[in-house]
């Protein structure tokens, strides 16, 4: 009976993550209550997630990681990328992969995707190039080569302890870097000349202007207020239209003068001209009913970025990152304009636009964000924990003098753990309170640093790995595979729990698929006297490799926007570089693990 409810819930929680109906930390965190219900884990066991060494150790990496990024250290990398880039594809990549990788190695690789967005960005726009050659590159890299070592990404952190729960110890700092180093130099040289030809230009290269870019024309219009309308003597807050009629009042030209944001307690006159966002459709109702008079379209068929971003006033992209407070909320329930005193033009998703309604639009991981407001503005954009501007510049004051004492911090840690003269866990608590008593990263910041669906993720997932355990529900799945697959090789059985998790990860999380296979995995590498480390390695790598869909993995939703790609572009090239992963990676672990104890 437990076999069966346990295995019940798994499925349910499968449906739950597939569908995305809630985020999937929410749904892990329900499937541990569930759990504690059913009585399938103790209410000890069912939290003992949050206090858990990969839990606490992942949560310390984000702290790290955010403490060296606040201070500019990788900044001074970035440099050489725009000096040794060049001017060929195959090279800018296998350059950009290599700085990148080495830095995903150690550092969070969502952090170093949100500091290098902006960077490859820029660069495209200097060097004539679609964003989606490079956008889709940049994530694959930084998956390839957090796997280089134990700290570079959660699921490795993850895999650690449980493998110390099974009784086989964690893993140490370098223990997989002979496998991670061989896959990620195979798969950069693969995406160094094959991704120029592979992925389309979904971007227009030509034009700077961003305006354009999200089809605006015949969204932006200019108004002026006749003598007779009823909105001269009013205030745009109290004439509504804005509310009533889906469009945004951008900018008030009176006289020849720009009133820039905040418009809402402008009087308005006769002859005011208004810059709005609004879909035709729109204006003309206003039109009828309020008494204005719309002036040609042709005033911003030249340059409309240059229009809307002119004098005081910017125009930018801003990216919702995955910690985001602003997710699941629309815009007019967070009240985005008076809360960031800008206005919201459009929303892309891929190739997916949004440029109506958009108060009514629920916000995603991953949406860009395409902004109007005072420049004064974006300074509180850029220092927000929940948005990315996509913008080269020194907006935001770094640390730069303290560079060098986070460094230091970080490599004080790696070789502290490297040397094992303190258990990962320790030396990644010290290096946080090291970071906060130099000041490399402020009191305020810690938690904001932390990205807390992943640690909630964590906590409700270690649990299912106990009830598992508990109720016998691996050992059964182990003898499922065992009578099933009996006539397989050992090689071939490797093989295939690299396919399974492979394919599992991209619709589940890549923690999600550690907690469910890994465990049978060595459970079968036991009953068939083969390396249990090797099974699990292989499950720890294959969890991590997820190509094929823009929502396997959280950098893959981070370029999704930026690049302007479709769904099918990652399957495009994500199917063969998750074929050549499949081919290469089992037996290279062979090589170097054994395939039997």
């Amino acid at each position: 009976m437990d076999i069966f409810l346990t295995l019940g819930v798994v499925v349910v929680a499968l449906i739950f993550f597939i569908g995305e109906w809630f985020p999937i930390d929410i749904t892990a965190i329900g499937v541990m209550v569930v759990l504690m219900v059913l009585g399938l884990v103790t209410p000890e066991e069912g939290i003992a997630g949050f206090g858990n060494s990969a839990t606490i150790t992942v949560l310390a990496m984000f702290v790290l990681s955010a403490g060296i990024a606040k201070t500019g250290a990788i900044q001074v990398l970035t440099d050489l990328f725009v000096k040794w880039g060049g001017k060929y594809l195959p090279r800018q990549i296998l350059v950009m992969g290599s700085i990148v990788g080495t830095i995903s190695a150690f550092i969070n690789n969502t952090a170093v995707v949100a500091i290098f967005l902006p960077i490859v960005e820029d660069w495209c726009r200097k060097r004539n190039i679609s964003p989606s050659k490079l956008m889709l590159p940049l994530s694959y890299v930084t998956i390839l080569g957090g796997m280089i070592t134990l700290i570079g990404t959660s699921t490795n952190v993850l895999a650690s302890g449980l493998s110390e729960k099974l009784g086989y110890g964690t893993f140490s700092l370098f223990q997989f870097t002979g496998l991670g180093i061989t896959t990620f130099l195979v798969g950069l040289v693969f995406l160094a000349f094959t991704a120029p030809y592979l992925l389309p230009n979904r971007k227009d290269p030509e034009t700077d202007d961003v305006g354009q870019d999200y089809g605006l024309k015949e969204y932006v219009s200019e108004i002026v207020i006749k003598p007779g309308s009823s909105l001269v003597g009013q205030t745009l807050r109290s004439s509504q239209i804005q509310r009533k009629f889906d469009m945004d009042v951008l900018e008030l030209l009176r006289n020849d003068t720009h009133f820039p944001q905040p418009l809402a307690d402008k009087v308005l006159q006769a002859g005011d001209i208004l810059i709005v966002r609004g879909a035709r459709d729109c204006l003309l109702k206003v039109k009828d009913e309020r008494g204005i008079d719309i002036l040609p379209e042709v005033q911003f068929s030249d340059d409309l970025e240059q229009n809307l971003g002119s004098g005081e006033e910017k125009l930018a992209e801003v990216l919702i990152l995955s910690n985001s407070n602003l997710i699941g909320s629309t815009l007019k329930d967070l009240r985005f304009r008076q809360r960031y005193n800008t206005t919201v033009l459009a929303i892309r998703r891929g190739q997916e636009l949004v440029r109506t309604r958009l108060g009514k639009v629920p916000l995603r991981f991953g949406d860009l964000l395409l902004v109007q407001g005072p420049k004064e503005s974006f300074l509180g954009l850029q220092t927000s924990r929940d948005l990315l501007v996509i913008e080269q510049g020194d907006v935001e004051a770094l640390r730069r003098d303290k560079a060098w004492i986070a460094v230091a911090i970080g490599i004080g840690v790696i070789l502290v753990a490297a040397f094992n003269i303190a258990p990962i866990l320790v030396s990644a608590l010290a290096g946080v309170v090291l970071m906060i008593l130099t000041g490399c990263l402020k009191p305020g910041e810690l938690y904001g640093s932390v990205r807390w669906d992943i640690i909630f993720l964590l906590a409700g997932l270690i649990p299912l790995g106990t009830a598992m355990d508990k109720s016998g529900a691996t050992e059964w799945l182990a003898d499922q595979l065992i009578a099933v697959g009996g006539g397989l090789s050992g090689f071939w059985i490797l093989v295939f729990f690299h396919v399974i998790t492979s394919l599992i990860t991209e619709v589940l999380s890549n923690n999600a698929s550690v907690v469910l296979l890994l465990p049978i995995a060595a459970q079968v590498a036991e009953k068939l006297d083969l390396n249990p480390l090797t099974f699990m390695f292989i499950v720890t790598f294959a969890a991590s490799n997820s190509f094929m869909t823009p929502i396997g993995y959280q950098t893959n939703t981070m370029v999704y926007g930026a690049g302007g790609y479709k769904f099918t572009d990652f399957f495009r090239i994500g199917a063969p570089l998750n074929l050549l992963m499949a081919i290469i990676t089992p037996p290279l672990a062979v090589l170097f693990y054994g395939l039997t104890k």
